[in-house]
């Protein structure tokens, strides 16, 4: 009865995580329900704490990328690099498309899917207005998608990478000898969709007549700022250092930097950062340490190593679809976290680890419920005026999603077999 309850109540937890009932924000939900079992006694508070403590390294990694980004938005460094962008295009919407989806692959790649959802998605808007065009919906599309497709080229990418490798994460070096080829055919596969389904809109003239702004000091230090934090974060995957400390630490010293030069009210950067994402983690992180008390775990993991025992290619390809899959179900934050805890507890082969990190990170680009940062692009897209509904996404997604992921995992089966 006991685990049937924290079934329960941690799967209403997670609906309503992704529902947001009465528009009531995600991490109040899921503190709820941690609390909920905690007060309830079906956890610990021991165990609970421990839950938390587990996050520790994801929420230094977000705050640090969140800070990061917020000053490079306060300082409208995104905003810069998309008028550049519009004005290289020279007048073409099809290179306008290509050139914000090479920057939704840098920001992605080195400041995390969250970013590329919250701060490149405004400033495309920004940039599609300047342009003139007559639906900003194609270039939008970009940064929702290319926020998961691009999100495993490095560690740091993704912060479900670091929950599924937890303290055991890989040297760069071998980082990128797994991922490379499965992260370039995402990229390119998912960019020949969506610039397929989105040919009609492209085929329009856009303004040519487009002027510059000068980026001011504060831009130019949040640009060096975030160099600096790719290149220290590159260092300490290499050197198989955890990457929440540094990121929180780099993030912090730039954001300081840039208020100090600019003789800003630090507060307008504090302010700006959505904190109520590391609660939300917190509670998330509880929520599964409850489920670890039910087996379900241990039965996960069980069911993972017969299916192994019996063909490595087929467990390759089945536990990638169906994390894929369960993703747009549950989020793949939650999924994340007690895939992590199975892969950690288990003594699985390379390719099975790497084929569930991918479905995780390149699942949630079926539906809008999948992953926080496409979460997060729907409210910013709201915010600018745009919407897109579930079923139009949906309907996009579904065939952006598995063809990448059909051509991920065959590269990433072909390159270890």
């Amino acid at each position: 009865m006991m685990y049937v309850t924290i079934w329960i109540i941690s799967f209403l937890t997670i609906a309503a995580v992704i529902i947001r009932p009465f528009q009531i924000a995600e991490a109040f939900w899921a503190v709820s329900g941690a609390l909920l079992l905690v007060i309830s006694r079906l956890i610990l508070p021991a165990d609970g704490l421990a839950g938390i403590i587990k996050g520790t390294d994801v929420y230094l990694f977000l705050a640090g990328m969140m800070l990061l980004a917020e000053t490079a938005r306060e300082e409208k460094l995104f905003e810069w690099l998309a008028v550049h962008a519009t004005k290289a295009a020279k007048g073409s919407a099809n290179k306008l498309f290509f050139l914000i989806y090479l920057v939704g692959i840098i920001v992605t790649a080195f400041l995390s899917n969250d970013a590329t959802a919250v701060v490149l998605t405004p400033a495309v808007a920004a940039a599609a207005k300047v342009a003139k065009v007559k639906s900003s919906m194609p270039y939008l599309l970009i940064c929702a998608f290319i926020a998961n497709a691009a999100s495993f080229i490095l560690p740091i990418s993704n912060p479900a990478n670091l929950v599924i490798y937890g303290q055991h994460m890989p040297s760069l070096l071998h980082w990128l000898a797994q991922y490379i080829w499965p992260s370039a055919f995402a990229i390119v596969v998912t960019y020949l969709v969506l610039r397929f389904t989105q040919r009609k809109a492209l085929q329009e003239k856009i303004e040519t007549n487009i002027s510059i702004p000068v980026l001011s000091q504060g831009g130019k230090t949040a640009l060096y700022g975030i160099a600096a934090t790719a290149i220290i974060l590159l260092l300490s995957s290499a050197i198989n250092i955890q990457l929440g400390l540094p990121t929180a630490i780099t993030g912090i010293i730039t954001s300081a930097v840039v208020v100090i030069r600019a003789k800003k009210n630090p507060w307008i950067v504090i302010r700006g950062v959505s904190w109520s994402v590391i609660p939300l983690v917190a509670g998330l992180f509880v929520i599964v340490e409850a489920l670890n008390k039910t087996c379900l775990i241990q039965t996960i993991t069980n069911i993972l190593n017969q299916s192994v025992a019996n063909t490595i290619p087929g467990t390759t390809w089945g536990s990638s679809f169906i994390i894929a899959f369960t993703c747009n179900v549950m989020n793949n934050l939650p999924v994340g976290l007690i895939a992590g805890n199975v892969l950690q507890s288990g003594h699985l082969p390379e390719i099975i680890k790497s084929a569930i990190l991918i479905g995780l990170d390149l699942g949630p680009n079926l539906s809008i419920a999948g992953s926080l940062a496409t979460i997060l692009w729907l409210i910013a897209l709201r915010r600018d005026g745009e919407n897109i509904s579930f079923w139009n996404f949906l309907k996009l997604g579904s065939l952006v999603m598995t063809l990448a992921l059909l051509f991920a995992i065959g590269s990433l089966y072909l390159t270890n077999y």
